[in-house]
């Protein structure tokens, strides 16, 4: 009986064994997963990460052309501005000219008024001798009235 339960004993050590080598080999292939699932794990994440960083060098390479345009657009719209102040500073210079001129041709009309009373009495006394062919002086031809007064920027100093 010794032998039978030696033998049975040895066997079962056998078992027991190969349940050991089992159990470490079961063991081992759980790590083998895990490691390659790691891998593939951290290969997706790498793959996400450049994909993620690939995205980013695309935006600012858009944002670099969208802030150059911008800059284009504002050098073209100050240049405008520059251009349409230096057209507004000559049109105040040629405003204050004719000014200044419709003044002093209101001023002959008045002293011409006031010295031929070509309103008044005085025209008749024949104080001053008015010519009939004389446009200028003639109250019935006023069409002189009326024309623009020419100016040019070359006219004006500052």
């Amino acid at each position: 009986m010794a032998s039978s339960s030696g033998t049975s004993s040895g066997s079962s050590l056998l078992q027991n064994s190969g349940s050991e080598e089992n159990l470490v080999s079961l063991i081992d292939q759980r790590k083998r997963k895990r490691m390659l699932s790691n891998r593939e794990s951290a290969r997706r994440s790498r793959m996400r990460k450049q994909k993620h960083l690939d995205d980013l060098v695309l935006q600012v390479d858009q944002l670099r052309k969208e802030n150059h345009q911008i800059l284009a657009t504002l050098n073209i719209t100050t240049q405008q501005y520059l251009s349409v102040e230096a057209e507004n500073s000559v049109l105040r210079a040629q405003v204050g000219e004719l000014s200044h001129r419709l003044e002093s041709l209101n001023e002959i009309i008045d002293f011409l008024n006031a010295r031929t009373g070509v309103f008044g009495a005085s025209a008749a006394s024949g104080n001053f001798n008015i010519e009939p062919n004389d446009n200028f002086f003639n109250p019935m031809n006023m069409a002189y009235m009326h024309q623009p007064i020419m100016a040019s920027s070359e006219m004006l100093q500052y």
